[in-house]
């Protein structure tokens, strides 16, 4: 876990929890946007991402090992007595909207960009439904063909990406079976489960790896009682990678003034 502090008196705390495949690396360019901000960025990797990813060549981790992850990172966040903001990408967001709804920490606001709860591209030629997955044993390794050229239409999103820590998009039959499993729940979750509180989900227009539509029937299904969603026109899947994150991150900085006003903070 990796921590950057702001520039004097810092107005809240960032806990930022990244996708899969991802290290915490690749949002540089956003971390120290917040921190000129004035906020606090608390960071790490997933288990199994990062330099440890080296170790096994495949994603076969239990995603016990990920909700215990999410927590650590949720609760170094609130060491600082400041109010918490949580950014989940991707799988991260999945991650952080299971885990609200187990712990339901009193954060600030919650940003989600590119949530998995339905995936349009799949690892290996496996068809969406579990029960494909029967005839396979829990070890079978299959490759979910993502790149860096699905990820983001932007060259230097791309170079940005490009580090010692190549792309390991390898996983198991078992580590595809929970993930499958948790998308189903969050996707059937009972609107009351999930704690009520200022939420920002944005999505990408041109984004081939989750359908797009089933995270805006999500977000529409549950009584938030403040609530933004944004789709970019022509973005891909890595909104923090893309030609117009500079706009994104307007959006995303906005979002958190606006949810630290309406709890008394004074934002210039």
């Amino acid at each position: 876990m990796w921590k950057w502090e702001a520039d004097g008196q810092a107005k809240a705390v960032v806990a930022i929890l990244h996708g899969a495949y991802e290290n915490h690396r690749w949002y540089a360019w956003l971390i120290e946007k917040l921190r000129l901000e004035g906020f606090h960025i608390v960071m790490g990797d997933l288990p199994n991402h990062g330099v440890n990813a080296r170790v096994s060549r495949v994603h076969d981790e239990d995603f016990k090992e990920y909700n215990k992850y999410t927590r650590h990172l949720i609760e170094n966040a609130f060491s600082y007595n400041l109010p918490v903001f949580l950014i989940g990408h991707g799988l991260g967001a999945t991650l952080l909207l299971h885990t609200m709804q187990k712990r339901k920490y009193e954060c600030a606001g919650i940003i989600l960009t590119s949530p998995w709860l339905n995936l349009k591209l799949l690892p290996g030629k496996l068809s969406n439904a579990l029960t494909s997955l029967s005839a396979l044993t829990a070890n079978v390794k299959l490759t979910h063909e993502i790149t860096l050229k699905t990820l983001t239409r932007s060259v230097e999103g791309r170079d940005e990406m490009k580090d010692e820590v190549p792309i390991m998009s390898v996983v198991s039959v078992k580590w595809y079976r929970e993930l499958q499993q948790m998308m189903r729940n969050l996707v059937l979750l009972p609107k009351a489960e999930f704690p009520n509180m200022p939420m920002l989900v944005m999505t990408a227009e041109k984004d081939s790896i989750t359908e797009t539509k089933q995270t805006r029937n999500w977000l529409q299904q549950q009584e938030f009682t403040e609530f933004q969603f944004k789709e970019w026109a022509n973005c891909y899947h890595n909104l923090f990678h893309e030609v117009e994150r500079e706009e994104i991150f307007v959006y995303i900085r906005d979002f958190i003034n606006n949810a630290l006003r309406r709890i008394g903070y004074i934002i210039k």
